[in-house]
C-alpha cells in the first residue's frame, strides 16, 4: 500500500456516515438496556433424586422445571401491597 492509500483509508474511518452509524449503535444499545428485564426464578427438580433447587436457568441435563415463574428474587413471591382507603 502506498502512503496516499493508507491516508485515504484513515479518512474513511472518520466520515459523517461512520459518525451517524456510531450514534445509531449507541441509541440501540441504550434502548436495549432500558427495555431489559431480569430473568424469572424457577424451582428445578432433579430427575435423578428428586432434589429441588431455585435458579434462573436450568442447572443442567437431568433437571426439569417444577414451578411457575417467580417475579421476586430467589423464588420469593412478589410482595403484596394492600392499600386501605381513608374514610
Amino acid at each position: 500500500m502506498t502512503a496516499a492509500t493508507m491516508d485515504g483509508n484513515a479518512r474513511a474511518l472518520h466520515g459523517p456516515a461512520v459518525l451517524a452509524a456510531r450514534v445509531a449503535l449507541g441509541w440501540m444499545l441504550a434502548l436495549g438496556a432500558a427495555l431489559a428485564a431480569p430473568a424469572p426464578w424457577y424451582y428445578w427438580r432433579s430427575q435423578v433424586d428428586g432434589r429441588r433447587v431455585c435458579a434462573q436457568a436450568s442447572p443442567g441435563a437431568g433437571w426439569m422445571r417444577d414451578s411457575p415463574a417467580f417475579e421476586g428474587p430467589g423464588c420469593q413471591p412478589r410482595r403484596r401491597v394492600i392499600v386501605v382507603p381513608m374514610r
